[in-house]
């Protein structure tokens, strides 16, 4: 069944090359570089990827001739080979090697900017083989630019799209009429919107493959559309070339470069040999299952790229002898410039703050336009998650701000809370497929670098009793006052204070049971901690409490319990008693 497919595809090209014969002279009468002999018509208007509407001169090639030569017959031995692919005729399996380096760099590329869109780059591929031939075979030069030029016909509206200049020739070289210009076939209109520099040599060149492949990778990803989902893939090359039969034709090149291919040389590529007849009234009819056909009306006109001349249904355009009535304008939507892309960090540093303290770095984001430009009056919403505590300035845990005149938001300081931890910060902005950056962020405890006691009174307690004189230690950090530090307070054995001690001196609980660390104490806004009352059990000795602050800081101080000295009793000295007179006789 699939090869009978293929070869009524093939039969359908075919039938092509009599008429194609015709506009490739037309072609080389009207254009001064390489034209339609050598590679595509085409182009963009910067409203086709916005808008899936049925006018030929919305659609990114202007309508105009593409190459109808499908993939070869003969399919990989194995899916997803990239070696040995076969050739048949002018259909050749293989890319280029600069030509094919540009593709995937542009994947690369959107895929960092715009994720959701989940750029493949054989998409990319497929519309380059149709287009150009992959830049006429990879005839490129070393920075990748097509030399000499491709330029398409005039699309003066004789058997083409009428587009007037809109560049004064200065990419197409015609001042009259816009030609579609380079690998890709932009006309200069679309390319002043969605031109790009992806080679870095500070130049938006269309005739540049790195430059082409990433404004038509950009283009391709507008309006939010995911091009894993079969629809929006179709819509997106649709909004290229208005035409069911360019649609199907790059969707073959599709599926049969995500098969596998392989890379050739620079400049020994096929060129494809089967131009498509151009047929700017013809608008494309709804394929099954992808809703992506606009509502046509028919035109009298005959499509000369279609067997028996039959009548093709597409919109009338003014000045081509159509009576039908005069379409309504179309409804205003974003152009690519006021159409949100992405979202980016714009340089934000670490987050972290001492608890109570605010946060040197604030959270700033880039928003950018569907072209990788800056774009301003963009709502970004910035939320704090977490139960450190911490909030923006004025109390605040979700914020919106718009993006200013450079693309840039910053969200306002946040003031860490009083709980360390870790916490998150999330930035999101757009609609449909919002754009989300998420920002880890810390607080730490408050930190002391020195602690110690305020006097040097010996602590000593009876055994059984309370210690009588308190304990008072300050806090300081680089010399100041460290207010709101947590200090642990341990009863310790030894004087470096590794072993915790079960014996002597001890603080109580809520409950009045003994506890030999405590770890809720804070300093108060002095630096300065008075402790609990301290009890001595029934054991003597010299014992050590350790005071340890966030940021090491700590102190040892002894505490001594002993039995209160006995005070001997007072000796009584006995009471000298006077010598009895001894009578003296009297002489």
């Amino acid at each position: 069944m699939a090869a009978h497919i293929r070869r009524r595809l093939r039969k359908g090209a075919t039938t092509t090359v009599v008429a194609a014969a015709a506009v490739a002279a037309l072609a080389a009468s009207q254009a001064p570089a390489a034209t339609l002999a050598e590679g595509p018509a085409g182009g963009g208007d910067p409203k086709a990827a916005g808008e899936d509407t049925a006018s030929t001169d919305g659609a990114a090639t202007g309508n105009s001739p593409y190459y109808t030569d499908l993939p070869p017959l003969v399919t990989p031995n194995k899916p997803g080979s990239s070696s040995s692919l076969p050739a048949a005729g002018s259909a050749e399996a293989g890319i280029p090697a600069t030509v094919l380096a540009a593709y995937k760099q542009a994947e690369q590329t959107v895929a960092t900017t715009d994720p959701g869109c989940r750029l493949p780059w054989q998409l990319l591929a497929a519309i380059g083989k149709v287009e150009s031939g992959h830049a006429r075979g990879g005839r490129v030069d070393a920075n990748g630019t097509a030399s000499p030029p491709i330029l398409g016909p005039a699309l003066n509206g004789q058997g083409f799209a009428l587009i007037k200049d809109t560049d004064g020739g200065a990419y197409d070289s015609d001042a009259v009429h816009d030609r579609a210009v380079g690998p890709m076939q932009f006309i200069p209109s679309t390319w002043a919107s969605w031109g790009q520099d992806a080679n870095g040599d500070g130049r938006k060149d269309p005739n540049n493959i790195h430059d082409a492949a990433l404004a038509a990778g950009r283009y391709l990803c507008a309006n939010d559309r995911d091009l894993a989902i079969a629809a929006d893939l179709d819509r997106a090359v649709l909004s290229y070339n208005r035409s069911n039969e360019y649609l199907r034709t790059v969707r073959s090149w599709f599926s049969y470069y995500q098969r596998g291919t392989h890379e050739i040389p620079d400049g020994t590529g096929t060129l494809p040999t089967s131009p498509s007849t151009p047929s700017p009234s013809t608008s494309p009819s709804p394929l099954p299952g992808t809703g992506s056909g606009p509502s046509t009306t028919p035109s009298p006109k005959p499509s000369p790229d279609k067997p028996g001349g039959k009548p093709s249904p597409g919109p009338s355009k003014p000045g081509d002898g159509s009576t039908s009535p005069t379409p309504k304008p179309p409804t205003s939507k974003p152009t690519p410039a006021e159409t949100f892309g992405s979202l980016e960090n714009a340089g934000t540093g670490p987050l972290r703050a001492t608890a109570g303290q605010t946060f040197d770095e604030r959270v700033t984001v880039l928003a950018r336009n569907a072209l990788g430009a800056p774009l301003g009056k963009v709502p970004v919403t910035f939320t704090v998650t977490g139960n450190t505590g911490t909030v923006f300035a004025g109390g605040k845990k979700t914020v919106t701000v718009r993006t200013g005149s450079d693309g840039t938001a910053t969200a306002p300081e946040l003031r860490a809370g009083e709980k360390a931890g870790e916490f998150t910060v999330t930035a999101v902005a757009g609609t449909g497929r919002p754009r989300t950056l998420t920002y880890a962020a810390t607080v730490t405890a408050r930190q002391a670098d020195a602690i110690a006691r305020t006097d040097e009174k010996a602590l000593v307690a009876a055994p059984g009793q309370k210690f009588a004189d308190a304990v008072t230690v300050k806090a300081t950090y680089q010399d100041a006052a460290a207010a709101g530090v947590t200090v642990t307070a341990t009863m310790v054995k030894d004087p470096l204070g590794l072993f915790d001690n079960d014996k002597g001196p001890y603080f109580k609980d809520a409950a009045g049971k003994p506890l030999r660390t405590l770890t809720t104490l804070t300093t108060d806004a002095e630096g300065v901690l008075r402790l609990p009352e301290i009890f001595a059990d029934d054991t003597e000795g010299t014992f050590r409490l350790r005071l340890t602050t966030e940021g090491g800081a700590s102190v040892t101080i002894e505490l001594t319990v002993r039995a209160p000295e006995e005070t001997a009793p007072e000796e009584t000295a006995p009471e000298e008693t006077a010598p009895e007179a001894t009578a003296t006789p009297e002489a």
